[in-house]
């Protein structure tokens, strides 16, 4: 099959890197892809926010199915496009992707399926945010109503700090926290079926110890051993299944990756929130354990014909994130990238990099996601931080902690 990607970041890359290894993909695509993916795929200049325009790319292609990677081309409408011009598109529509586009959306959808989740107001004035602060004291949850790539979530016991967050966004959710440690669990949906990938984590704050301010993800791990016996199993039947089964009675079948982030409190696992894609960075090493081959998988959700639960390789994977001087809020970009060389056991996915001549250049803030993998945790970690350790880039810091 001949498959076009749209997007260009380290998820993008990794879900290019595992389409190539599939012996069903005969040819790949990527718009507008990066330095990384164009060893994998043929790159095409195309603003993948504009449905025609990548519509129109998949009709001259011909080719047979479209992954719409990030959130925003899918809140766009990208993938409505991509459908109605007659082809295969992983990816949920416009309205279905509101899921993740509108925190509002989201917890309406799961106070109609009885969705476990946290208590939370919708706020527009100042007045609102800071009552429903005293509701649920600290810490302070206060989230962007709308899309803001992973960075527009302030969780602090700063009263100051988490109403300066609420005044500086035109609507947010203020909700109560969650206790407990959060994992992520992504299922596959074609529109009514829905099977689980295996379960990750990853690591949102900027340094060690989870210190710093909250970022689109530091790192991440899969398998985890040290998750409840049948937690999967019980988020698939209590949050994936009564979700997708609400969506579809409100007329927005649900096709492509629901991405579930979910808190294991003292009362049992909630939702923090629904992404409408593959989660970066827990893609990273979800997709380098998949033993059953991508393309077929995404196609099989793209056409409502999703069957068998996907089989994972053995052993662990960890990713570390390698970011640029200043991120999450300067980041410096256009400095030279060396050291980008694979090792027996990890490897490099480009998240925010370019050309510039002969060089790979810094050209975002989460800027290579470093992959590890080995027969266990350790190992994998251990192949993850000695690439990491190979790399030069000037000013980059990144976690030491993850998956410790």
């Amino acid at each position: 099959m001949r498959v076009l990607v749209i997007g260009s970041g380290g998820r993008e890359h990794a879900l290019c890197r595992s389409l190539s290894l599939d012996p069903q993909v005969s040819e790949l695509h990527c718009a507008p892809g990066n330095p990384g993916i164009e060893e994998v795929a043929t790159l095409h200049p195309v603003d993948p926010l504009d449905p025609g325009q990548v519509a129109e790319l998949a009709v001259r292609l011909r080719v047979d199915l479209v992954v719409v990677g990030p959130e925003a081309p899918l809140v766009a409408g990208v993938s409505d496009a991509v459908r109605d011009a007659g082809i295969a598109c992983f990816g949920p529509s416009k309205d279905a992707a509101m899921i993740e586009g509108s925190k509002t959306f989201a917890k309406e959808v799961m106070k109609a399926a009885d969705v476990p989740t946290a208590r939370a107001r919708t706020c527009v004035t100042e007045e609102e945010a800071a009552a429903a602060l005293d509701e649920f004291g600290a810490p302070y949850v206060v989230k962007d109503d709308g899309l803001a790539a992973g960075k527009g979530v302030v969780v602090t016991d700063d009263r100051d700090k988490a109403l300066a967050h609420a005044r500086a966004c035109e609507r947010v959710v203020i909700e109560e926290f969650l206790d407990g440690p959060e994992v992520s669990l992504f299922a596959l949906c074609d529109g009514s079926t829905a099977v689980p990938l295996q379960l990750a984590q990853d690591f949102k704050r900027a340094y060690d110890g989870d210190e710093g301010p909250n970022t689109g993800g530091m790192g991440a791990y899969t398998p985890l051993p040290w998750a409840p016996e049948g937690l999967t199993e019980q988020v698939m039947r209590e949050v994936v299944h009564p979700t997708i089964g609400e969506l579809t009675r409100r007329g927005l079948p649900y096709q492509g990756v629901l991405y579930v982030g979910l808190a294991l409190t003292s009362k049992g696992p909630k939702v923090v929130e629904f992404n409408a894609r593959f989660g970066d960075p827990e893609t990273e090493v979800l997709l380098d354990r998949l033993e059953t081959p991508l393309g077929g998988l995404l196609m099989a959700c793209a056409t409502g014909e999703l069957g068998l639960d996907p089989v994972f390789k053995d052993g662990s994977a960890v990713t570390v994130v390698i970011a640029s001087e200043g991120y999450p809020e300067a980041p410096v970009k256009g400095d030279v990238i060396k050291g980008l060389q694979e090792t027996g056991d990890a490897y490099v996915l480009h998240a925010g990099t370019r050309r510039q001549g002969d060089d790979v250049v810094s050209a975002g803030g989460r800027v290579l996601a470093v992959v590890g993998h080995g027969p266990d945790q350790d190992s994998a970690r251990q192949a993850a931080y000695d690439l990491v350790g190979r790399i030069e880039l000037r000013g980059s810091h990144h976690r030491t902690d993850i998956a410790r």
